[in-house]
């Protein structure tokens, strides 16, 4: 283990009408990163929220705001969210036909980029980007709805993923189902970065569920690291 775990709580699952404090909340509850799920209703079957709300959160917080689009077509929005205060943003190999070019477009703004692979697409969909991206997104669920059941099918890919990462300063997200109980699974494959939202905001002591979240996942990455 080397980069440390990283909690980041999703605001699909908060109280949109008390936004600015849901996420003051889970930021001094101990959340490195803030987790902002972008939906289109067309590449996903769900329609969430769009730059305006990215600009609240960052004014709402000084922790790392991180945007995962999940639209097609994805290039002509990503300024608008750059420019929204995003500090990473994230895209879907299967939403653009030009990914290294996307990439490439998202860095060229100044913030860091992520590539997302849905449950089906095979991990050497980014073998040839890994120089254009600071994060690899590996979903646990089919995108498009918060509070599925984590598809523990994905597993071999993060570890297939993180094999490929090696010593790269690549961090290794999961997004979907993520709680006490499978964190340390998808931990155990690989991941160091972990997006929750009802199992943070569902929680009565959001900072208890996010200790407890980053425990499970640590010890699992240590006990991996130990026996590898």
């Amino acid at each position: 283990m080397t980069a440390p775990t990283v909690i980041a709580p999703s605001i699909l699952a908060c109280d949109f009408g008390r936004l600015a404090a849901e996420v003051a909340e889970v930021a001094e509850g101990g959340a490195e990163w803030i987790h902002v799920d972008v939906m289109d209703g067309h590449f996903v079957p769900n329609l969430t929220i769009g730059p305006a709300v990215v600009a609240a959160v960052r004014a709402a917080t000084d922790r790392v705001v991180d945007v995962h689009l999940m639209i097609e077509p994805v290039d002509a929005y990503i300024e608008a969210f750059a420019g929204a205060g995003a500090d990473v943003i994230t895209v879907h190999a299967e939403a653009t036909r030009h990914l290294d070019r996307t990439l490439a477009a998202v860095r060229d703004l100044g913030v860091q980029a992520g590539v997302a692979l849905n449950p089906a697409t095979p991990a050497a969909t980014v073998r040839h980007v890994l120089d254009r991206v600071d994060l690899v997104l590996a979903m646990t669920v089919n995108p498009g709805f918060g509070g599925q059941r984590y598809l523990e099918s994905v597993e071999p890919k993060l570890v297939e993923l993180a094999e490929m990462v090696g010593d790269r300063p690549i961090r290794l997200e999961v997004d979907g189902g993520i709680d006490a109980t499978t964190a340390p699974r998808a931990a155990a494959a690989g991941a160091d970065t972990f997006v929750a939202g009802s199992a943070v905001f569902g929680a009565n002591v959001r900072s208890s569920a996010i200790a407890e979240l980053r425990g499970a996942a640590t010890q699992a990455r240590l006990t991996t690291s130990v026996e590898t």
